[in-house]
């Protein structure tokens, strides 16, 4: 069953995400145009997670890329509290959502303590502010500041480097957070835990949340609603119940059924 909020009041808002129609093209090396996202509408309301999910190539990262400009759209809408993005300057948008990428994309050469911290610093925080911060959201992912803060992106695991990227992602306290197969390149057993503590980070931070993944079974588990993508569409949006009592068509229900053959030959791995 799909998460849902403890803040209940948070489903009586108005929708913050709304993609109306959206639509992005790119060229190949001929020049052919290739659709990337075709006509893809969706909302995503305040305090609810979205999984997009999907097979290599089918649209997943580009629709979500849109949302915080990191590409331009060709047709369509894409829509938070009410205000087209392509209204706002570009760098204030980045700014205000929170942002998650496989291996938390760390800089090398600065410590975990100032990775977290970057944003505020930019943002002209004085340092006192920026340093309790930082110790506030490193209690948050489960790394405390006196033990990782002077730690080096190379002295972490997998798995604590992720904490990093998602407590940096949330440095400005933004009220939303794009993620894009954030636990992808994980081992089994340390994306299993991570998926744990996400859950309960959800809670606890009360996001809105888009997050990309290949996986069936984790978008299951973390989303409110779950988009299936194929060839740039979007072929159904529901929750696990829907997915299971009501596959939209053949190419849902062979990726549901791939997705849950892989998980049980990696229980019995």
């Amino acid at each position: 069953m799909a998460r849902r909020s403890a803040n209940q009041e948070i489903w009586y808002r108005a929708p913050v995400i709304e993609l109306r129609a959206v639509r992005k093209t790119f060229d190949d090396p001929s020049g052919r145009e290739i659709v990337a996202v075709d006509d893809v509408s969706f909302t995503v309301p305040a305090g609810e997670t979205l999984c997009l999910v999907g097979t290599s190539g089918c649209g997943k990262t580009t629709t979500m890329k849109l949302i915080n400009r990191l590409l331009e759209l060709d047709g369509g809408q894409v829509l938070i509290d009410g205000q087209d993005v392509g209204d706002r300057d570009v760098i204030e948008l980045r700014r205000s959502l929170g942002y998650v990428v496989q291996k938390g994309s760390l800089f090398p050469h600065m410590t975990v303590e100032r990775n977290v911290g970057l944003l505020c610093q930019l943002e002209g925080w004085r340092p006192r502010k920026v340093a309790e911060r930082v110790a506030e959201l490193l209690e948050l992912v489960n790394l405390p500041v006196a033990d990782y803060g002077k730690r080096y992106p190379r002295e972490l695991s997998g798995g604590q480097r992720q904490r990093v990227g998602v407590a940096r992602a949330l440095a400005l306290d933004p009220p939303i957070v794009l993620m894009d197969e954030p636990f992808g390149a994980l081992d089994p057993i340390t994306r299993s835990q991570l998926h744990k503590e996400f859950a309960e980070l959800e809670k606890l931070v009360q996001k809105t949340i888009v997050l990309v993944t290949h996986d069936m079974a984790e978008a299951f588990r973390l989303g409110d609603q779950v988009a299936v993508m194929d060839r740039g569409k979007v072929v159904q949006l529901g929750t696990e119940d829907d997915f299971r009592r009501q596959p939209a068509n053949d190419f849902v229900r062979e990726f549901l059924d791939s997705q849950i053959g892989q998980q049980r030959r990696g229980d019995h791995g």
